[in-house]
């Protein structure tokens, strides 16, 4: 049994922590540091609240503490577990710088101990469905490829610390684009530059709340291009996915279904889900359009974002490698600071280009 801390209760821990934690067996959610409200206490009055950090550290079978609190505090909180030797998992984005970030991997090496970020999008059912597409090579010398995250929010969040320009790693780069980079680093490894714009298009917004990044990976200006986007004033959105190839395409609207499911007010309590957890309805299913051959719908695979913590699980354990490694997240990061980078000084960057 991995006893599990989990180090804030905002969305993030309600939604997508917590029920995440208690639903992979062999895994307990032993303590909830929550500094001031009692939701934690009334949504799950069986597991202990605490209101500091050194608290849920006082208790010595917590082997694993999760970081889901404002970006900004990300760097400290992990720190702390971590000298206080616990493996540690930050939800994204890893730091708000990437200097930061590299402190954390070589901190958790020198203290043996594990550090990972919750890159739970790598188990949702559409790009597990995508990534047998592009793996099976059935569409050819991919070219293109397109994720986005369209929403419409006309007006910022009153008090949204995502939404301050004061708060470091505020804004909408910071807070999806680590998602669709690291789908597209999974999917085509490291670019060879990044070209990106982060912008607004509220009037009201004070930090980026739309963006544009181009994952480019050729030399010769022809090649495969991998974009990643967002937009705020989306009232019809666009496709998720979107993938052209030499041999056909792919075309995917909607996302996962677990993300509102697990926002709502039926959550699930225990480990048992449903075997209708993470299924999509067919009129969300992608289409894949081959050369000579008509256009078929693609089942989407069934999403599971309880499979980042019980690899987690094992890794601790040593029964399983660890799925999103402490080089992967950095490796994200690297591409983050390079998207502002290029967006700030309005050209294409390198990828090994300094970031700070």
């Amino acid at each position: 049994m991995v006893r599990v801390g989990l180090i804030g209760f905002g969305l993030a821990g309600q939604a997508f922590h917590a029920p995440v934690i208690r639903g992979v067996p062999e895994m307990e959610l032993a303590c909830i540091v929550e500094r001031r409200s009692s939701r934690a206490r009334e949504k799950y009055p069986d597991v202990v609240v605490a209101r500091t950090v050194e608290e849920l550290l006082a208790d010595k079978e917590i082997q694993l503490c999760v970081i889901a609190t404002p970006n900004d505090s990300h760097f400290e909180l992990a720190r702390t577990c971590l000298l206080a030797g616990r493996d540690v998992v930050v939800d994204k984005p890893f730091a708000p710088t990437l200097r930061e970030s590299e402190e954390l991997v070589r901190l958790a090496a020198e203290c043996g101990r594990l550090i990972t970020v919750y890159q739970e999008r790598r188990w949702d059912g559409d790009f597990g469905t995508v990534k047998k597409i592009v793996q099976s090579g059935r569409l050819g010398t991919i070219v293109e490829y397109e994720c986005r995250f369209d929403r419409f929010r006309p007006e910022p969040k009153a008090n949204a610390w995502r939404e301050r320009a004061d708060q470091p790693g505020a804004g909408i780069l910071f807070d999806l684009g680590p998602h669709v980079i690291d789908q597209a680093l999974v999917l085509f490894g490291e670019p060879r530059s990044i070209t990106a714009s982060a912008f607004c298009e509220r009037e009201t917004s004070r930090v980026d709340d739309s963006f544009d990044v181009c994952l480019e990976y050729s030399n010769s200006g022809a090649g495969l291009r991998a974009m990643a986007r967002a937009r705020i004033i989306a009232f019809a959105p666009g496709p998720h996915f979107l993938i052209h190839g030499t041999k056909g395409s792919f075309l995917k609207y909607g996302t996962d279904p677990q993300e509102a499911r697990l926002r709502g007010e039926d959550l699930p309590r225990g480990t048992d889900w449903g075997a209708d957890w993470g299924e999509e309805a067919e009129s969300f299913w992608g289409t894949l359009s081959l050369v000579g051959e008509p256009s078929v719908k693609v089942k989407t695979e069934r999403g599971d974002y309880r499979g980042f913590y019980a690899n987690v699980r094992d890794a601790i354990e040593k029964k399983a490698p660890l799925e999103v490694t402490p080089q992967q997240a950095l490796r994200t990061m690297r591409a983050v600071m390079l998207g502002h980078k290029s967006s700030r000084e309005r050209r294409t960057v390198g990828w090994e280009e300094a970031v700070e």
